[in-house]
């Protein structure tokens, strides 16, 4: 079975945010950090924190929890955030701790 994630990055000052969908969080999250499309919205404004997921079965219900939460108020998003991740630590840092020795 595959599974569809949801999920929230943002800046380091945590001023701007971005909402996405995948079927792979580690490989996005990835080309998130390494601006690997240098035209996009997040490589503008240097988005490259995880700081929420969400994962879903079908890909179904995780649009429409990305529609859900794409359309909910910055107040309504960073309580989202908190509710999960109240420091706004980059949930992802342990995955790439061995590449930057």
């Amino acid at each position: 079975m595959n599974t569809y994630w949801i999920y929230i990055m943002m800046n380091k000052s945590n001023s701007v945010n971005y909402t996405g969908i995948t079927n792979d969080l580690e490989r996005r999250v990835w080309e998130h950090k390494n601006s690997t499309n240098v035209n996009s919205f997040t490589s503008k404004y240097n988005i490259n924190k995880l700081v929420y997921f969400e994962d879903f079965y079908t890909p179904e219900s995780a649009i429409a929890r990305e529609k859900q939460i794409k359309g909910l108020s910055r107040e309504k998003k960073l309580n989202l955030i908190k509710e999960m991740n109240p420091e706004f630590k980059d949930l992802s840092e342990e995955w790439y701790q061995d590449e930057t020795k």
